[in-house]
């Protein structure tokens, strides 16, 4: 499967789909960048500028300030394969992002979602 054009788009255009589906029910988009800062350690404000920008979701994942070591703890199926098993590490690393997001969507209690 080519990855190319999930690489190549812009975080902002991701980044309010992932907001819309936790709103959606009834969660908040703090409770999402509070997801992205555990899993990137972004801050609020560098988010908030990315989601504003045109960096690439490849360049966001990329130029993480820190990955949460505990993300090789997220285990479980996000679109049909199991998140533990991706063997490209960039896909891999966005669908951990989409996993918690969904967790978060789900109703499952934060703490549980941050592993740690």
């Amino acid at each position: 499967m080519n990855n190319d054009k999930v690489y190549a788009m812009q975080f902002a255009k991701i980044y309010p789909l992932l907001v819309n589906k936790a709103v959606r029910k009834g969660r908040s988009q703090k409770e999402v960048d509070t997801i992205i800062m555990w899993l990137c350690g972004y801050s609020e404000e560098k988010i908030a500028e990315l989601a504003q920008s045109s960096v690439t979701y490849q360049k966001f994942f990329e130029q993480a300030p820190q990955l949460n070591p505990n993300r090789r703890l997220i285990k479980g199926v996000i679109c049909g394969i199991r998140v533990e098993d991706i063997e490209e590490p960039l896909m891999q690393e966005i669908r951990y992002l989409d996993k918690l997001v969904d967790e978060l969507a789900k109703g499952k209690p934060m703490e549980k979602i941050l592993r740690q």
